[in-house]
């Protein structure tokens, strides 16, 4: 590869990342659905487009880091967990970068967004204080939260189609503009 073009390459991941970050800032800093927003899909995004996959797992941690200066605390546990999670689609991204198609990425996203569930939610269980520690407490747990599992879900798949959709968008617009209908 061309010095030039790998500098160059190199630059548009490190845009790529940035403006996936801001953008996943600006979603959870704005009012929205609870879980319906686009983190856990960047990071799955960025893990099959970059040309450095090990950069998408900034992507959400980051994302979740910069947001929470601004939003009120948790329990440090409770987000240790929370940052590993929702690395989750980052990191299937990369396993399954070859994986093409509406199918493997829906369920890829649909796999991640259970995992992100039961992994924050048994964190809250476990560290929160709110629900006792046994079997009974953990199920009440997750029972209370299974709304936020749905939207969570069509949020992650939304902004999934909304991410590569846009992707495939611009990568086909110059053959959309000549194209006579």
């Amino acid at each position: 590869m061309q010095p030039n073009k790998a500098r160059t390459d190199l630059w548009m991941d490190l845009a790529l990342v940035v403006f996936l970050i801001a953008l996943d800032v600006v979603a959870r800093l704005l009012p929205h659905a609870p879980g319906f927003l686009p983190i856990a899909a960047s990071g799955l995004f960025a893990a099959r487009v970059l040309r450095i996959p090990a950069l998408a797992i900034m992507v959400p941690v980051l994302a979740m880091i910069l947001s929470d200066v601004a939003l009120p605390g948790a329990d440090w546990r409770i987000q240790a967990v929370g940052f590993a999670a929702i690395a989750i689609p980052a990191v299937a991204g990369i396993a399954t970068r070859r994986w093409g198609g509406v199918l493997p990425t829906a369920a890829v996203v649909v796999v991640s967004s259970i995992l992100f569930f039961l992994l924050s939610n048994g964190a809250v269980w476990a560290f929160s204080g709110m629900y006792p520690l046994d079997l009974s407490g953990l199920t009440q747990s997750y029972i209370a939260a299974l709304p936020f599992l749905e939207k969570a879900m069509l949020g992650d798949l939304f902004w999934t189609g909304v991410l590569f959709g846009g992707a495939w968008l611009v990568q086909r617009a110059p053959a959309l503009a000549r194209a006579r209908f």
